[in-house]
């Protein structure tokens, strides 16, 4: 919201985009819904009392349907804490919004895993946009660079480091600390989550796999016989140690055709000091592509902000709304 804000000028000069928010649901402010418009102002400052007039404002859940119908919103921004093996409560959210007949916008990976083929012919049947590029490498433009900028190109596989957690938790490793002492770190940092499982134990990663495959490969991965292998058991003097030889620990994401199928992987591997991957550290990410016209063809992202994931979100907003 805070970019959409700073943006306000050059949207509606630029594109002639003009907008009002008219709902919020967070936990820190409840469900909120005013179809006159929120105070932005009051938004970013988390002032449920200057928010508007007329709004109705609810602590609890209530029917999302309910609350987009008193919005009257025209496009749903989607950010919700989900379950990647499942992809709810992302799945129905957007789902309903398309339904109302609302873009529908995610930053989440599950939808595109566990519903992607609903979700499009659904916006196809409504007329509507379901948009996600924020949901791998954040806002980098990894899925609008295939589907807009690279028409007919074959994705032959990938490979990559999709995780920053791990990433942060391996570098802090390397520089002498304990594996817990790095995890504390990186949570004390807002890297990671008080419960950083997903991340530890590669189920973060493997879902970014999983939504790649979907959307660039045509191919839908049961996440249940991916192999996937986190960083718990790694200690730091074996972290240490692999650096020392010169063949860092990097938790490498791969996927690669096979016959008519994908094979896809997640697990810590020992990668030389001559592949880019070594060089990838904190919260930077990269995924290095393999397609039939280019036999490699690389996005990096170094240590990425906030700013990033949002930045997505308004990329696919100025799309959804001017196309």
């Amino acid at each position: 919201m805070r970019l959409l804000h700073s943006r306000e000028r050059e949207l509606r000069d630029r594109y002639g985009i003009g907008w009002r928010i008219t709902g919020v649901a967070s936990r820190r402010l409840g469900w909120i819904a005013d179809a006159e418009g929120l105070d932005v102002s009051g938004l970013l400052a988390s002032d449920p009392a200057s928010l508007s007039q007329g709004g109705a404002r609810t602590p609890g859940l209530p029917n999302v349907g309910e609350w987009l119908r008193a919005a009257k919103a025209d496009v749903l921004f989607e950010a919700t804490s989900l379950n990647p093996r499942t992809g709810q409560p992302a799945i129905e959210h957007l789902r309903t919004a398309l339904e109302l007949g609302a873009h529908a916008i995610t930053a989440n990976k599950g939808p595109l895993v566990h519903a992607y083929d609903e979700l499009v012919d659904l916006a196809a049947a409504q007329g509507k946009r379901f948009l996600f590029e924020s949901t791998v490498l954040d806002g980098a433009p990894v899925f609008s660079l295939f589907r807009e900028n690279l028409p007919v190109v074959l994705l032959k596989g990938f490979r990559g480091i999709l995780n920053s957690t791990t990433n942060v938790i391996l570098t802090s490793m390397e520089k002498g600390l304990s594996f817990e002492d790095s995890l504390r770190k990186a949570q004390d940092a807002g890297v990671a989550e008080t419960d950083a499982s997903d991340d530890i134990d590669g189920w973060d990663a493997a879902v970014k796999i999983a939504a790649l495959v979907r959307v660039l490969m045509g191919v839908k991965l049961d996440l249940d016989k991916m192999e996937r292998v986190g960083i718990r058991e790694l200690t730091g003097e074996t972290v240490r140690a692999a650096r020392a030889e010169g063949k860092p620990y990097k938790l490498v994401c791969r996927a690669q055709r096979s016959g008519k199928g994908v094979k896809a992987s997640v697990r810590p591997e020992q990668v030389p000091l001559t592949d880019p991957l070594a060089l990838v550290e904190g919260t930077s990410s990269v995924v290095y592509f393999e397609t039939d016209i280019f036999p490699g063809l690389a996005i990096f992202e170094e240590n990425p902000g906030l700013e990033a994931t949002a930045y997505g979100l308004l990329a696919d907003f100025i799309k959804a709304v001017t196309n």
